[in-house]
């Protein structure tokens, strides 16, 4: 159980900061709920308390860690399939499994193949929503600002 001000999780929407817990009624049912504010766009998501280890929300990952991962970059082997369906299929998974550096390398892959080929509507909106998990948990983890996260990434990306 998360508290009220922890830094946590949401593998689909990135990172930020238990807002409140709140009790909400939804068809009928009376269930907790964490109020996670996002730090980047200012959203809030609500989180069902009861289902928040299937959903794979987790703490935020420590400094060291964040460090890690961004040195880790520039060696993320990249293979993806010329199959669109299959490509947007496995980086769903890896971008639901909550993994850092799978985001890190889902971010990676669509910006390689951005450059070479373009990108689909539906994959730029992927590469965006990456982005914004990355850059949103290292930005809180870091205590960091979002435009110095965002430098280090382009340039691990380089």
């Amino acid at each position: 159980m998360f508290q009220v001000g922890d830094k946590i999780v949401h593998p689909m929407h990135g990172a930020g900061v238990v807002d409140s817990i709140v009790q909400k009624k939804v068809n009928g049912v009376v269930r907790e709920y964490y109020t996670l504010k996002l730090p980047v766009g200012g959203m809030l998501v609500m989180i069902p308390t009861e289902h928040s280890d299937e959903i794979g929300v987790r703490p935020v990952v420590r400094g060291e860690e964040a460090d890690r991962i961004i040195a880790a970059i520039p060696e993320i082997e990249v293979d993806m399939t010329s199959n669109w369906n299959r490509r947007y299929r496995e980086n769903m998974l890896r971008l639901k499994s909550g993994d850092l550096l799978e985001v890190a390398r889902v971010v990676k892959g669509l910006m390689l193949r951005e450059g070479e080929r373009g990108l689909s509507t539906g994959e730029r909106k992927m590469l965006h929503s990456a982005k914004q998990i990355l850059i949103s948990e290292i930005v809180l983890s870091k205590n960091a600002s979002y435009e110095d996260v965002e430098k280090r990434i382009n340039t691990a990306l380089a």
